[in-house]
């Protein structure tokens, strides 16, 4: 990558590390929140529900702000936001203030995650988009790996706030390299917000994640609290596709673009890559937990070997998806996957430990491997003002299908564990993400294969800082 490309990458991912560090962080304290403020498991999961429901109803409007205030300005309100409410959720006197907090800062990171990925592809032109999206990932490489161990120490040492002031030093670090390095754009069209597509969408991404994520309980999807909401969001999601079409360009989230085959594939690709990967988050702790008798943070410590696998396949999938095409490294990957999570369906609790590390390196390393073609090839051949369309569409289908792959699952083994037998409960369960994966490794084989190279721009080198009105 060129040197301007490279100093947007770094902006970019030292703001990201702030949100991806915190989810994984926060999922680990769960249990102690709940008894600092003296709240029942159920009301505190609500610290991760509403987090993640602020998350899907930002993410429509991500394209549609960039556009009116520019992606830098838009990048550094994201940034100010999560700030904000990182520091009041350090400041909540109890769990509804708590709850209430979150939403603020899954604001904020539901406009940081889209945008992140418009920036660097709209930046990168075409060129080397295997090492952009290698170099974008990485924090949710690190998030497995470093979220884990930061909570638990900071649960050991200190108090709970504590967990979220360790988000100050990214947002402050990434405000300043924003403001430096990241290109003063400002505004680039003046199209009316679609106030009736964001009443239709925002609402149908909130229902479909709520339902989904109240199908966990005893009677998984005959709940009221779970199908009712889910029918309520597929509703008015096929509202909006009916809505879409007629407003074409002008629509929230041009659906027109799903024409475009690779956009296409790669966001099937993207719901299927998300089931397997929060469907396998969901799975393995709980075992981990439920077969072996660890804590929380011991199962997430037992997790890091996969977020190192994830790691080390970063820059050899991002060479490979230039050099080969995504086709190929996608259904490697994805086949990766799936033979590293068939040890698993045979697992019990005398497994060694040993074993499970090095399988999780294994399965790691095909996550990783499968994200990054994933990821970028969706961009292929797309103009610049259709890529903040592109990456809403592909988030939401990755946050669809983490949703939909964590229900599925956790219906099975609700189901399953009713037998008796946990081990041959998450035995089945594990079965059934493996089947999940292999659909994903057909469904890879309609990507696109190895592209020509993009020409490179004829235009010298911006400097790394504007000082320009737009600023």
């Amino acid at each position: 990558m060129d040197k301007n490309l490279t100093r947007l990458a770094i902006a970019l991912v030292v703001g990201a590390m702030a949100p991806l560090f915190d989810s994984t962080i926060v999922s680990v304290a769960l249990h102690t929140l709940a008894g600092d403020l003296n709240a029942s498991l159920d009301t505190i999961q609500w610290v991760s529900t509403a987090y993640l429901l602020a998350m899907g109803v930002t993410v429509p409007l991500v394209g549609w702000l960039q556009n009116r205030i520019g992606g830098r300005r838009l990048w550094m309100a994201s940034l100010v936001v999560f700030l904000i409410g990182s520091v009041l959720c350090s400041l909540a006197w109890d769990a509804p203030s708590l709850i209430a907090f979150r939403v603020v800062q899954g604001v904020g990171a539901g406009a940081m995650m889209p945008l992140l990925t418009t920036l660097l592809m709209q930046a990168a032109n075409g060129r080397s988009l295997g090492r952009v999206m290698a170099v974008a990932s990485l924090p949710t490489a690190l998030g497995p790996i470093l979220g884990p161990v930061i909570g638990g120490l900071l649960l050991g040492a200190g108090h709970w706030p504590w967990l979220f002031w360790v988000n100050v030093p990214f947002v402050v670090a990434g405000l300043i390299l924003a403001w430096r390095f990241i290109p003063a754009d400002g505004p680039v069209g003046t199209a009316k917000l679609d106030v009736v597509g964001l009443a239709l969408l925002s609402p149908a991404v909130v229902g479909v994640l709520f339902g989904l994520s109240n199908a966990g309980g005893d009677d998984g999807f005959a709940q009221l609290d779970a199908w009712a909401p889910l029918a309520a969001g597929v509703a008015l999601l096929i509202a909006f596709v009916l809505w879409a079409r007629r407003r074409k360009h002008t629509a929230l989230v041009d659906l027109r673009l799903l024409s475009h085959r690779p956009l296409a594939a790669a966001s099937g690709l993207m719901f299927l890559l998300g089931a397997a990967l929060y469907g396998g988050m969901l799975l393995l702790p709980l075992s981990f937990q439920d077969l072996r008798g660890t804590d929380a943070l011991g199962a997430g410590l037992l997790l890091i070997p996969q977020g190192v696998g994830s790691l080390l396949s970063r820059s050899l999938a991002g060479r490979l998806t230039d050099r080969i095409g995504a086709r190929t490294v996608a259904v490697l990957g994805f086949a990766v996957v799936l033979l590293a999570t068939v040890p698993f369906a045979f697992a019990d609790g005398g497994t060694s430990v040993w074993w499970i590390s090095a399988v999780l390196v294994v399965r790691g390393f095909g996550l990783g491997a499968v994200m990054i073609p994933i990821m970028a090839v969706g961009f292929v051949g797309l103009d610049k003002p259709d890529m903040p369309h592109a990456s809403t569409i592909t988030r939401l289908s990755q946050q669809l299908g983490g949703a939909f792959g964590t229900a599925v699952l956790a219906v099975v083994l609700a189901g399953a564990v009713a037998g008796g037998d946990p081990a041959l409960a998450f035995q089945q369960a594990f079965w059934w993400a493996i089947g999940m994966t292999a659909v994903a490794a057909c469904v890879s084989m309609l990507l696109p294969g190895r592209a020509a190279p993009a020409p490179e721009p004829a235009i010298a080198e911006t400097p790394p800082r504007e000082t320009s009105a737009a600023a």
